[in-house]
């Protein structure tokens, strides 16, 4: 199981949400303590996204994108004393250690990668409801500016990265991090991330990132997986 619940729940502030945090991780597959990482199954079929993510584009995201950080991962890590530890308290140990950047990259993408599957699902997309909603209005004045703001970090990231929505000290907030980095390393609360790594759209939208975007919000966000994060945090 995930080790030490008591100091990566205390750095995220919050022990309800770790206890989520820590049934999401345990889905998705994660390590017993001092054995290899396994690469989690995705949620849902192959095919289940289209049109708009392809099977073939989940084919070499997940088979061979993903798979390949999880691999080098557990290489880097074996026989170290980072191999007892989680994925998520790897990723905060390490960041900014310039000496350990390998380490970092490959733990944070398989990390971003999980987190990322989930927060897609067949015919998602839409407006969220409920408590979520309500959240968002309050934060961001309403739903609509929820949206221009998340279109706007995914499409204005430099190269490659995510585009989020975290919790940051009882906020909702849309940010972007560049590359492998996420939220966990600033203490913020993931709630929803979208992969813009080329290899995320580039099959199926080729240089059309706007459309990628565009298809994420309307058609596949799973907004039950957003909600139950921010009623655990």
């Amino acid at each position: 199981m995930i080790t030490d619940q008591v100091s990566f729940g205390a750095m995220i502030k919050d022990v309800k949400f770790y206890q989520h945090y820590l049934k999401q991780a345990l889905k998705r597959g994660y390590k017993e303590q001092q054995m290899a990482y396994t690469l989690p199954p995705l949620p849902y079929d192959y095919t289940a996204l289209e049109p708009c993510i392809t099977k073939s584009t989940l084919e070499f995201h997940h088979d061979k994108h993903h798979a390949a950080y999880v691999n080098n991962y557990n290489g880097l890590v074996k026989d170290t004393e980072l191999d007892a530890l989680s994925l998520e308290e790897v990723i905060v140990k390490v960041a900014g250690d310039a000496s350990k950047a390998g380490v970092f990259n490959n733990a944070a993408q398989a990390w971003n990668h999980s987190f990322y599957w989930d927060c897609m699902k067949p015919a998602g997309g839409g407006a969220p409801t409920g408590a979520l909603a309500a959240k968002i209005n309050a934060d961001f004045g309403s739903f609509e500016k929820f949206v221009e703001a998340f279109k706007t970090a995914g499409a204005t990231q430099f190269g490659s990265g995510w585009a989020w929505l975290v919790l940051d000290n009882g906020t909702l907030k849309v940010t972007k991090t560049g590359n492998a980095d996420n939220p966990l390393t600033a203490g913020q609360v993931p709630l929803l991330t979208m992969d813009v790594w080329e290899h995320a759209y580039y099959l199926d939208y080729q240089n059309r990132r706007p459309d990628y975007i565009s298809d994420f919000l309307t058609k596949l966000v799973n907004w039950d997986f957003v909600a139950a994060n921010l009623a655990a945090a």
